[in-house]
């Protein structure tokens, strides 16, 4: 049974993520009827560490209290801030004996540095994921989760994904009924569907740099809305069907159905956000058959369906 938690604050630690374990797990609620926990902020040397937002924390104590925890904690800091070896010594220590080791947001680079990322499913803020992954190449860096569960190590992405992790730690630690009065109480949903992708930004479409073929990706940006086949797009770059496709992937990366799938999803998007058009216009005006292949494209690479993404994203100026 989780019963202690010990968070792990470095130097330019983010407020609002440490706040986010602080309020799950650091807040006493047992009069309710919540469980409660032995909650410790600590630091390297036990000081008080500059946070993010320019003000000083001062915690608990030291690592000792690492040493004892049931969850170790480590929320999000400045990127690129040194971690001292008696934290990454400490996260081993931990992970080796079992203990469940969570990150929210950037925390997860630390997990990495420590070595608990090797070879484990694991995530970051969408913004991060690539880098992530670069530094750690054994790690199997999931792009699109809110967060991620690998035995007893849990990951998560920017700062409500924090809340969602640490949701899901409690309602497997006690219960679905104590997670749900707990997000009530929180003022937050009990679980949030889709993944991170419906948060990353979605820029305007715009045709890659492609020296054979830019002249054509120009004119398809311009044309999404049409039914267009690998056949019509060789004939307008004046190429047979198999030249075409080989030569759009050596200067895309892709296919050309993936690449042009992917732009009216993109273009959908932005559609949701900005337009009064309905599901059934957007998807007309992007080139889809209809609604429900507009669905089913854009919740594979969004994580959410069209009206959901609407709902989360659209400008409230063009509500009414």
């Amino acid at each position: 049974m989780l019963r202690s938690v010990a968070v792990i604050a470095l130097d330019n630690v983010a407020p609002f993520e440490l706040g986010v374990l602080a309020e799950v797990f650091g807040t006493d609620r047992t009069a309710d009827g919540f469980p409660g926990y032995r909650f410790s902020v600590c630091t390297a040397d036990g000081r008080p560490v500059r946070t993010s937002s320019g003000f000083h924390l001062t915690p608990h104590g030291d690592l000792t209290a690492v040493d004892e925890a049931d969850l170790v904690a480590v929320p999000a800091h400045k990127h690129g801030t040194p971690v001292p070896p008696a934290v990454l010594a400490a996260l081993r220590r931990a992970a080796d004996r079992g203990a469940y080791v969570l990150s929210v947001c950037s925390g997860a680079f630390v997990l990495g540095e420590a070595g608990i990322l090797d070879g484990r499913e694991c995530t970051t803020h969408w913004k991060y994921v690539d880098d992530l992954q670069r530094r750690h190449p054994t790690a199997k860096v999931q792009c699109n989760s809110l967060y991620v569960q690998d035995g007893r190590l849990l990951t998560s992405a920017g700062t409500a994904a924090g809340i969602d992790a640490c949701l899901h730690l409690v309602r497997q630690e006690h219960g679905s009924a104590t997670a749900t009065r707990l997000a009530r109480r929180m003022v937050v949903p009990p679980h949030r569907d889709g993944g991170q992708s419906q948060y990353v930004e979605a820029p305007i479409p715009k045709a890659p740099e492609a020296p054979t073929l830019e002249p054509v990706l120009e004119w398809l940006m311009g044309h999404l809305d049409r039914p267009l086949t690998v056949d019509d797009l060789a004939s307008r770059a004046e190429m047979a069907p198999r030249t075409f496709a080989r030569r759009f992937r050596a200067e895309t990366g892709t296919t050309p159905h993936d690449w042009l799938t992917n732009q009216r999803v993109l273009l959908a998007r932005r559609l949701l956000e900005e337009t009064r058009l309905t599901v059934e216009e957007v998807a007309d005006r992007v080139g889809f058959s209809d609604a429900a292949a507009l669905r089913h494209h854009f919740t594979r690479r969004v994580g959410a369906t069209p009206q959901a993404y609407r709902t989360t994203f659209r400008d409230r100026t063009l509500a009414g």
